[in-house]
């Protein structure tokens, strides 16, 4: 209930944002850290700086919390299984260790009857070599995000290159989708099993890192019940408590589930503003068991993100080139100390008609020649 203490593994903007919605409803937060002042730290009650693997530091916050959620997968295997030993976590593990091995991952949905691109387990330079088709991507089966770790292979030409990406460890290949658009649902579901769906989003990237946002979706209603259902089916299939983002690409009329996140994500942070309900406050009620809120959207709406070059460096305090999109949308940053390209620093939450929105974004520049 609120006035407990919730406990986060990983202060980044995530973590601060769900911090300010467990703050609004009377929790207290403990972040864990290897960064001091990190986002979340900024807003916290409790500040631990160490590593993820330092399981002193594990232990220290689970001591110090009621619950213990994540706003990141990536975390230490020995950590995860003192935690569940050790503190509360309604979260479990099944979810993030699927979202963790990218094999894992697309096996685990493919075996629920859902579609997924065409992969395959990449062992080494000789395995790739055997199984190679075209046109692939290889990524690598852990880590990675926002673009990184990908190699896309057009031809045989591009083996020599993909192999040296193998020096990262195992692998998957997967098929080159041709879609025409990308899309997530972000859905809830609570410890007693209630679920909630927020609108489904239609996203953009740019250099393998997010773009913008558009939500409600610009589909067909049929599309986005079929979206809705496979996400709906991948978390009652995984067991998952709290806020789950799939992503999929749309190729005509089907859907192909590319990835999943098993915490708030980045498209759906224009839930925060246009809906009843936001991600954040909605993964707090899901991990705490209380009733779930309404995720029904109030108005179109369009994110965009502001990455470290879109901001001036040597003055954090700089919002000139944003203004003139808060007169009809709203402001958020995430506080980091230093801006760095493809860093994310901040998005704006653009609310009302989605056309005048994208061309208020357009006329700002921000993404230059990439927007």
């Amino acid at each position: 209930m609120p006035c407990k203490t919730i406990g986060i593994i990983g202060g980044g903007q995530l973590g601060r944002m769900m911090c300010l919605a467990a703050k609004a409803m009377g929790y207290r937060v403990a972040v864990l850290d290897p960064t001091p002042g990190c986002p979340c730290a900024q807003v916290a009650d409790v500040e631990i700086t160490a590593g993820y693997g330092d399981m002193g530091a594990i232990a220290r916050l689970a001591e110090a919390s009621d619950v213990v959620t994540y706003e990141f997968e990536n975390i230490d295997a020995e950590a995860l299984a003192f935690l569940e030993k050790r503190a509360y976590l309604p979260q479990g593990t099944v979810a993030l260790r699927t979202s963790q091995h990218r094999v894992r991952e697309k096996t685990a949905i493919r075996d629920m009857g859902i579609p997924v691109p065409d992969f395959a387990p990449i062992a080494d330079a000789e395995d790739l070599a055997r199984k190679a088709f075209y046109p692939s991507v290889l990524k690598t089966a852990t880590g990675g995000y926002d673009g990184k770790g990908q190699v896309v292979l057009e031809t045989s030409g591009d083996l020599e290159a993909a192999a040296r990406a193998l020096a990262a460890g195992e692998c998957i290949l997967e098929k080159r989708v041709p879609f025409d658009m990308e899309i997530s649902v972000t859905v809830a579901r609570s410890v007693a099993g209630e679920t909630s769906v927020f609108p489904v989003a239609e996203n953009v990237h740019v250099g393998g890192i997010l773009h913008t946002t558009v939500a409600p979706a610009r589909i067909p209603a049929g599309l986005e019940a079929r979206a809705v259902d496979a996400a709906l089916e991948i978390a009652r299939g995984l067991g998952s408590v709290g806020v789950l983002a799939v992503e999929m690409f749309v190729v005509g009329g089907e859907i192909y589930v590319n990835e999943i996140a098993p915490r708030p994500h980045n498209s759906g942070h224009y839930s925060m503003d246009a809906c009843a309900t936001g991600q954040f406050e909605q993964h707090v009620r899901a991990v705490c068991g209380l009733p779930l809120g309404d995720a029904r959207q109030l108005a179109p709406a369009v994110m965009v993100n502001i990455l470290g070059e879109h901001m001036d460096s040597n003055d954090m305090g700089n919002l000139a080139p944003y203004l003139p999109l808060l007169r009809g949308g709203k402001l958020h940053l995430y506080g980091k100390a230093e801006a760095k390209k493809g860093r994310k620093m901040g998005h704006v939450t653009m609310l009302g008609d989605v056309e005048e929105s994208l061309r208020a974004i357009g006329a700002t520049g921000i993404w230059g020649a990439r927007g």
